[in-house]
């Protein structure tokens, strides 16, 4: 049995992703966690897990220090991040900590465990939007800067989509901005097919990339 130990700050997903895995055969929930210092103290404490899923921003630090802390303690686990935030910055300082898996959370339940399933086989499972933006970097040639675009999107879509990127519900989102949820939900069609996107998590990164959305720090 693959033990799994999961940092999450947000309730609500924090409780999908333990139930992913403890719905899948071979797995076993050994914590769920919502902040750094409570990963880190059971991280010290207890027999080295299988699998790290581990989310970056959290109200006490970042999940790299998770991840790195993983390298020293239990270096024969295998990290994973699961992250709203897909830019490279991101993506690589994962990457450089020591992940070798890093999905969008908005991937699907079968997603998530498919990945850890590979996970575990040896494979790297990457989020099909960050791969494509990687693989488009790598393959571009240095061309000289060329001014900032404007953006797509209206004064009240950018609002929606700050609100977008930091998690918050569709109904939360419509309480912050006093505005009905069918309103917000006009909004972020609207937003994604603007930005030519299909989800959150995509839309999140494509803004990010377009520099919609200001940096986030690791």
């Amino acid at each position: 049995m693959h033990t799994v130990l999961l940092l999450e700050d947000d309730p609500a997903t924090r409780e999908r992703l333990a139930g992913i895995v403890r719905a899948s055969p071979g797995l076993a929930l050994a914590g769920a966690f919502g902040d750094l210092k409570s990963a880190l103290a059971w991280l010290t404490a207890h027999e080295p897990p299988r699998v790290l899923l581990v989310d970056l921003q959290l109200p006490d630090g970042s999940g790299i220090d998770l991840i790195r802390a993983a390298q020293r303690l239990a270096p024969q686990a295998e990290a994973m991040v699961i992250s709203v935030f897909g830019d490279e910055a991101h993506v690589v300082s994962a990457i450089e900590a020591g992940a070798t898996g890093y999905l969008l959370k908005d991937a699907s339940a079968d997603e998530i465990a498919q990945a850890i399933t590979r996970l575990l086989a040896g494979e790297a499972p990457i989020s099909s939007a960050i791969a494509r933006h990687l693989l488009r970097r790598f393959r571009a040639t240095p061309a000289l800067p060329t001014p900032a675009v404007a953006s797509p999107l209206t004064t009240r879509e950018g609002e929606v989509l700050q609100l977008i990127a930091k998690g918050l519900s569709y109904q939360r989102i419509a309480e912050t901005l006093v505005m009905s949820p069918h309103t917000v939900t006009t909004h972020i069609k609207q937003i994604y097919r603007k930005l030519a996107v299909n989800s959150r998590g995509e839309a999140v990164f494509e803004a990010q990339q377009l520099g919609l959305l200001p940096t986030q720090r690791p």
